[in-house]
């Protein structure tokens, strides 16, 4: 018995282990892009903090002896402003990096992910629903 309405309802494509290992590969990859965009999500929004805070260092007094609260790990320490600048300078560098591999990984599990969408729709059609909901 189905549940499917009969326009729906195909002829009952056996599914095979192969298929199964498709279908679970295909999971596997639409979970890990679902955690690779929520990171990139995070790291974008501290990226644009350090850029925020890059253009709040530029505008910063040179002749000022005050040293400036930065923050390294978990801990705030006073840096003078040139080491401030230096150091902001590599933390960007860094979380440019980190987004760029990010966003290759992301890639890598869409193209699978696509791959795999072509080869089920090919065998089941209407009967498996491979679309993500993000």
């Amino acid at each position: 018995m189905s549940l499917l309405p009969p326009e729906e309802e195909g002829d009952g494509v056996e599914v095979a282990w192969e298929d199964q290992q498709r279908i679970n590969t295909f999971s596997k990859l639409n979970n890990r892009l679902s955690d690779i965009q929520d990171l990139l999500k995070a790291k974008n929004e501290e990226k644009e903090y350090y850029d925020d805070l890059s253009t709040e260092l530029e505008l910063a007094d040179e002749d000022d002896p005050q040293p400036v609260m930065y923050k390294i790990g978990e801990a705030f320490f006073y840096l003078p402003l040139r080491d401030a600048r230096r150091q902001l300078k590599g933390d960007l560098k860094k979380y440019e990096k980190e987004i760029e591999g990010l966003e290759s990984k992301a890639e890598e599990c869409e193209k699978g992910m696509k791959e795999l969408k072509v080869l089920l729709y090919a065998k089941f059609g209407k009967q498996i629903n491979l679309e993500t909901t993000s």
